[in-house]
Order: structure tokens, then C-alpha cells, then sequence
């Protein structure tokens, strides 16, 4: 155990170092376009050895640390939830696709709403959010009570989020220091998605309500550091309220379709309805922001080749990622019997290796362009799914576990080089929003693909068949998505 210890503990020091050369550039780029006011304040910071300082990135890396983390701690609990409170794999879904589903639709909003009332105050009203239903989701009685206080526990997630690097940001306005702030906040997210799984097996051992549970003290700790933290400065930001609307109504109503068809059938009368009811949103919100004088997604974004090339990449590695580690969760506990701690194990292999491969992602793309990293990255990926539909009828743990790791590796050394594909020819005054873009349609393709994915998995005596087909969907979207990818410049930095 300490030879573990020690091991993870040196990739998250390795982690860090690699953000902060990450973040260095993005920061420089930061002041070159600002304005001259802005630049002016760049030079009269906060140091990042101030007790407020320390505040500050103590709690936004909390925070990020929260919201990553029940995205994916969940999943080794969902047997036992589903044992306890009923609703079978409809229930399973939509205890993922509420949090997912609410996070995308709400995070252009979130930005907004942080620079409008202040990255604090909004931290702290985020944070409070969450905290209160992370324990509705632990006293939950019955599965619907638990699938609404999801939905509301990922806008609470939804406004932490860019509120959490704002205040950051707010706090360091020295450049080299803010870059080196914005590596401690990322390191959050980082091991969070480490830790998840088998954290989520070891709570669930006891009992899974401990899964929610856990967040009621780190959410105590943001709180109470949030009191002596400066307060925020605000700016008007006008909200697009039709748009937001309508595309909280489009998801919506187009995960539920997919969810509900899967199992009720496509010709279902409240299938047709949602499916009709998804179109008409989602087309008005498409005509709403090609018109609006707001919008909350400029459609110019989709001119630059980058955004162009990065959101299919995207979309892609989502349905892979969450689709793998639903589909694969569910199968190692009802399928071979493990444990939920067991079956948390299986993935730390697969974490480890996708640490390494993000720390190799940034040298490789410096030097060889990202177009490299990303077409191998998703290839792997595609490689190891596959390996995956052809040995899940040997049902051996172990051949899962070796069979995982190049889907985690081949993640971590794409994704880091797509995030910088996104910003090719993107004005840097739109920068935010091209990245919030590209993160709703990630986690938009999370979404779909647990909706998709459950319905195939649903069937007892056709689990294994359903498990191989989702498998199999999911390493034809990433290989796609990697055909695609070779139209990137060989040169593109991130």
C-alpha cells in the first residue's frame, strides 16, 4: 500500500508541473490579448503564497475536485442502488444522464451567471446547491426522488464550474502566479478522475449512500473558506433566456426519448411526442442564436476549422469513455459477480496508465503537432474497445482490466491536444465560449451514450450481446472520429 501511495502521489506532483507549462501559455496568450486596463491589473496581484491566495485555490480545487468526481463514483453503485430502490436499468440511467444531462445544458448559462453576480457569490451558491442535494441523493427513498436530485445536483455542478476558475483567476491576476494557481486547480479534476472508481467501489462496500454522502464535509470546508474570500467584481451580462430554455427542453426531451424508445419502443406515444418535442426545440434554438442579439453559442464559432474538427472528437470520446465505464461497471458486478469495490479495482490499471499518456500528451503535441496525439490517442482507444467485444465472453477480471487501459491511455494523450485544436481561428475574445462549446457537446455525447447504451444492456438474457454491441458502437464512433481527425494541420499547438 505505501509503494501505491508513494506511486500516485509522484503522477500528481508530475501532473501538476505538466499543467502549469500547460497553463503558462495560455495565460500569456490571456495578456497579449487583453486590453491595456486589463493588462495594467495583470501587474498588481495577489501572491500565491497569501493566506487569501491559499483560500481561494484551496477551495475552487475542492470544488472542481466534487463536481469531477460524481461524475464518475456513481457507476460502481449503481447495482446496489438498483437492488435497493428498484427501477432496473432505466433508473441506472438516468441516475448518470440527470447529472450529465443538466451539467451540459446548463454550463454556457453558468458562465454568464458567474460574471454577472461574481465568481464568489456564485461559487457559493453552486456549492450550497450541491451540498444540499448530494444529501437529498443520500436519503433518497425511492429512484425517482434519487434521478430528480441528480438532474439538480449537475446544475449545481454546472454554475461551480466556471465560477471555480474565475475566482481563480480574480485572485491571481499576475500572470506567471495565476498559471501556476490554475495547475493546483486542474489537479483537481485530475484525480478525481483517479480516484473515482474505486473510491465509489470502497463506499459502496459500506453502503452506497456513502457515495453522496462524502461530498457533505468537503462542501462544509468550500463554505466556510468562501466567508473570507474578497468579494467578487460584477459586470452586466445579458442572459439568453429563450435560448437556455429551449435547449434545456431540446436535451431533455431527446435523452428521454432515447432512454424511454430503448425500452418502451420507438413508436411509443410519449416517444413520438419527445422525439417531436426534441426537434422543435432544438431547431429553434439553432434559428434562436443565428438571430439573437445575445446568444448564449454564436454559430460564427462553427466557421473556424478547429471547432469544426475538435467537436465530432469530442462527442466521440465522451460516448467511448462514459459508455465504457457504464457498460463495463454494470457487466463486472451483474454479469461475473464482483464486487462493487472489486469492479473499481479493475479501472485503476486503466487511471494510472491515462495519467502517464496525459503527461506525454503536451511534449508530444509541441513537437510533432497535435494532429499525431490525437488520431493515436482515439485509435487506441477504438483498439481497446474492440479487444473488449472480443473477450467479454471469456469473463475474466483480469482480461477486462489489461483490455481498459488503452481506452483510458488513448484518451488522455487526445483530448489534451483536441482542447487546443478547438481554439485554432477562434478570435481570442471568444476563446471561453468556443471551450464551453466543445465541453457541453462532450458531455452531451456522455448523455447519449448511457441512454443509448443502457437500453442495449437492459435484456438479462441478452446482456452479454448488448454489452458487446455498445462496446462495438462506441469504437466506431472513436474511429470515426480519428478518420476525421487526420484533417487536422500537422502543426496545430495546444
Amino acid at each position: 500500500m505505501r509503494r501505491i501511495r508513494l506511486r500516485i502521489q509522484c503522477y500528481a506532483r508530475a501532473i501538476r508541473s505538466k499543467f502549469l507549462r500547460l497553463l503558462e501559455v495560455v495565460t500569456e496568450q490571456d495578456v497579449m490579448s487583453a486590453s491595456t486596463d486589463d493588462r495594467s491589473a495583470f501587474t498588481t496581484g495577489a501572491s500565491i503564497d497569501g493566506p487569501h491566495a491559499r483560500v481561494v485555490i484551496t477551495a475552487a480545487s475542492l470544488g472542481f475536485f466534487l463536481i469531477t468526481l460524481d461524475i464518475s463514483i456513481v457507476n460502481v453503485a449503481l447495482a446496489q442502488i438498483q437492488a435497493e430502490l428498484g427501477g432496473g436499468t432505466v433508473t441506472q440511467q438516468w441516475v448518470i444522464d440527470g447529472y450529465t444531462l443538466l451539467f451540459a445544458a446548463l454550463l454556457l448559462f453558468a458562465g454568464n451567471l458567474s460574471d454577472r453576480i461574481g465568481a464568489k457569490r456564485a461559487l457559493t451558491l453552486g456549492i450550497a446547491i450541491f451540498a444540499v442535494i448530494s444529501a437529498a441523493c443520500g436519503l433518497a427513498p425511492t429512484s425517482t426522488w434519487l434521478v430528480a436530485a441528480r438532474c439538480a445536483q449537475g446544475a449545481g455542478a454546472a454554475i461551480v464550474l466556471p465560477a471555480s476558475m474565475s475566482l481563480v483567476r480574480e485572485a491571481f491576476p499576475d500572470p506567471a502566479r495565476r498559471a501556476s494557481a490554475l495547475g493546483v486547480w486542474a489537479v483537481g479534476g485530475a484525480v478525481a478522475g483517479l480516484v473515482g472508481q474505486p473510491l465509489g467501489g470502497l463506499l459502496t462496500t459500506v453502503d452506497w449512500r456513502w457515495v453522496f454522502a462524502i461530498n457533505l464535509p468537503a462542501c462544509a470546508v468550500m463554505l466556510l473558506l468562501l466567508t473570507v474570500v474578497a468579494t467578487s467584481p460584477t459586470r452586466p451580462s445579458p442572459f439568453d433566456w429563450a435560448g437556455q430554455a429551449l435547449a434545456v427542453i431540446g436535451l431533455s426531451t431527446l435523452v428521454y426519448a432515447l432512454i424511454t424508445g430503448g425500452h418502451a419502443g420507438f413508436a411509443a406515444p410519449e416517444v413520438v411526442a419527445a422525439s417531436a418535442t426534441a426537434v422543435v426545440a432544438l431547431v429553434g434554438f439553432v434559428v434562436l442564436q443565428s438571430r439573437g442579439r445575445h446568444p448564449m453559442m454564436p454559430l460564427d464559432l462553427f466557421r473556424a476549422r478547429g471547432v469544426r474538427l475538435a467537436l465530432p472528437v469530442g462527442f466521440a470520446f465522451m460516448v467511448a469513455n462514459y459508455g465504457n465505464v457504464f457498460v463495463v461497471s454494470l457487466f463486472l458486478q451483474q454479469q461475473l459477480g464482483l464486487s462493487a469495490l472489486r469492479a473499481g479495482l479493475v479501472f485503476l490499471p486503466s487511471a494510472l496508465f491515462a495519467i502517464a499518456a496525459n503527461l506525454a500528451s503536451g511534449p508530444v503535441t509541441n513537437r510533432l503537432g497535435a494532429r499525431l496525439p490525437v488520431v493515436a490517442g482515439l485509435t487506441a482507444m477504438a483498439a481497446g474497445l474492440v479487444a473488449l467485444v472480443l473477450t467479454a465472453p471469456l469473463g475474466s477480471p483480469l482480461v477486462v482490466a489489461a483490455c481498459i487501459i488503452p481506452i483510458g491511455a488513448g484518451g488522455a494523450l487526445a483530448m489534451p491536444s483536441v482542447t487546443g485544436v478547438v481554439l485554432e481561428g477562434v478570435p481570442a475574445q471568444q476563446a471561453g465560449t468556443a471551450s464551453a462549446v466543445f465541453n457541453t457537446f462532450r458531455q452531451v455525447g456522455g448523455a447519449v451514450a448511457i441512454a443509448v447504451f443502457g437500453a442495449l444492456i437492459a435484456d438479462p438474457d441478452g446482456a452479454l450481446t448488448g454489452v458487446q454491441l455498445s462496446l462495438g458502437i462506441a469504437a466506431a464512433a472513436v474511429l470515426l472520429a480519428a478518420l476525421s481527425s487526420l484533417r487536422i494541420r500537422a502543426r496545430t499547438t495546444s
